[in-house]
Order: structure tokens, then C-alpha cells, then sequence
């Protein structure tokens, strides 16, 4: 709690890396509900601009080296649940 969080996520593709690259981070609270997505990312990232994690997910993977992490400030035990990470190469996946 308070020190920034590293979900690391890493990727191998068979596929040349691409602007059509796509990395989507979803979330679905301990106690269940909705899936939501946090974190999009296509050419350059896109954080969320609603829910819990407004403001407090910043990008940190580098997607020509197979790294699609993000960092999450200022986390809390509410936000414990699961992460999903999804890496889209087209035509990989």
C-alpha cells in the first residue's frame, strides 16, 4: 500500500511488431463483477480516464522488446483483484 505497484507483462510474437499492435489490461475486483478495462495501448498508451484507476496507471512496458508492463501510484487494498493482460499482434494473438 502507497508504493507504486509493476504488473509486468511480457509477450512473444511471431509477427513483426507493428503500429497495429494492440495491448488491452483489464480488471475484475476480488469480489467479483464487472470486467473493466484499465489500460489500452495502440502506437502510444492510452490510460483510462474513468473508474478507480483514473490517473494512476502509467505505461512502462516497450513493446519492441516484448514488455507490456504498466505501474499503478498510489495503490490501495481496495484495488486487489486480478489483472489480465492481452497482447494483439495481427495476425498474431
Amino acid at each position: 500500500v502507497g508504493e507504486e505497484v509493476l504488473l509486468k507483462c511480457s509477450f512473444k510474437s511471431s509477427s513483426p511488431i507493428t503500429d497495429s499492435l494492440l495491448v488491452d489490461w483489464t480488471y475484475r475486483p476480488l469480489s467479483g463483477g464487472q470486467m473493466e478495462t484499465v489500460f489500452h495501448y495502440q502506437s502510444i498508451p492510452h490510460p483510462t480516464t474513468a473508474g478507480k484507476f483514473k490517473d494512476r496507471i502509467s505505461w512502462v512496458g516497450n513493446v519492441a522488446n516484448g514488455d507490456a508492463s504498466i505501474a499503478i501510484q498510489s495503490p490501495a487494498l481496495s484495488d486487489n483483484g486480478t489483472f489480465i493482460c492481452s497482447v494483439k499482434n495481427p495476425p498474431d494473438v
